[in-house]
């Protein structure tokens, strides 16, 4: 094993769903050693149960420090937080006691990170109304990582080949989304955006930032808040030496960033840049009654440290079946170990 390769946390998420399988799926892909040394967060009885439901000749081994992991292929280092009662577990439900094991394991991934024992974080899906239910009031992971690392300015970005979008506001109603349109936010998003492509090694990218009214406004007969938020946060971020454009109509902007004209996009609220991103990774067959395609990651920018995670959601429907898709997990495993590894040579 490289000794240079980075350190990720895997979180189990709720372990109703199917986190757990995706994770032995993709931990069986040897790809993913050569790449970084994983090591999953979470509960043994869960990834044990997990083995058996993806039909895996893997080994799970319960450990306690990070120190304790061997990072071999074949076998699957779990820090045990010993968070679930195995017999009260049903997969498919909304049960409190799994919204507490996974807010749990990214608790404990969040520490592990913020103490420099780990160089990354990667999150599998969790249920928001099972966690708050548990107690854990929090829309989703980007909130527990912005309270927990105390960051105040962030954003979620999503990823899905040459398609990358960052969004000025998420987990809000539509209605608030369009008072939170103000320029000191739009600007800060569209920095948020450059510093991700910089990490990513691609230099002085090419920013596209939406309007949010049809046509961005139509010069006013739309709307107003191109004129008055979104123009002036471009016009002050192209000054402060930014490649920025826009505000760019919503209904091709998207398009345009995917055929390479943007390198990021960035989007004014959270449909807006979650349709694009989900029309092109995710792709349906109604004949197979499955999905083909579950690519994308989701990226948390402005934190202290890397947070990285699947583009999609616990599908209960799926879970406990052995049919879940691993695809999405594989990509932001494979995102995060690029984010980490640049960040390791970057401070060496």
């Amino acid at each position: 094993m490289n000794s240079k390769l980075p350190v990720l946390a895997i979180t189990m998420g709720d372990p109703s769903g199917i986190g757990p399988e995706i994770i032995i799926k993709s931990l069986n892909e040897k790809s993913v050693y050569e790449i970084c040394k994983p090591l999953v967060v979470g509960d043994a009885d869960v990834m044990n149960s997990a083995l058996k439901i993806a039909n895996s000749s893997l080994k799970v081994r319960a450990i306690k420090n990070v120190n304790d992991a061997e990072f071999k292929f074949g076998v699957v280092d779990v820090i045990d937080l010993n968070c679930v009662d195995i017999s009260e577990l049903q997969h498919g439900k909304v049960q409190a006691v799994s919204g507490r094991a996974a807010y749990l394991s990214v608790e404990k991934a969040i520490q592990l990170a913020l103490n420099n024992e780990v160089d990354g974080t990667i999150t599998s899906p969790l249920n928001k109304e099972a966690m708050n239910k548990a107690g854990y009031h929090y829309s989703g992971h980007t909130e527990i990582y912005a309270e927990l690392t105390n960051t105040k300015n962030y954003t979620m970005m999503l990823a899905d080949g040459p398609l990358r979008v960052v969004h000025v506001s998420t987990h809000v109603s539509l209605r608030k989304a369009c008072d939170l349109v103000k320029k000191d936010r739009v600007l800060k998003v569209i920095e948020l955006a450059d510093e991700i492509m910089e990490d990513l090694g691609i230099s002085n990218p090419h920013i596209g930032v939406a309007g949010l009214n049809p046509h961005a406004g139509e010069n006013g007969l739309f709307g107003w808040e191109e004129e008055k938020e979104i123009a002036p946060a471009i016009a002050e971020a192209k000054q402060n030496g930014l490649n920025v454009e826009g505000p760019v109509a919503p209904d091709t902007l998207f398009s345009k960033a995917k055929g390479g004209q943007y390198d990021i996009a960035v989007a004014m609220y959270h449909d807006q840049g979650h349709i694009p991103l989900k029309v092109t990774g995710f792709v349906w067959n109604e004949g197979k009654n499955k999905w083909e395609s579950v690519s994308g990651v989701n990226i948390t920018l402005g934190l202290p440290i890397i947070r990285v995670s699947v583009d999609h959601g616990t599908a209960f429907g799926k879970a406990g079946k052995g049919t879940a898709n691993h695809e999405s997990l594989m990509n932001a495993i494979e995102y995060g170990a690029k984010l980490a590894k640049r960040r390791i040579d970057k401070n060496n």
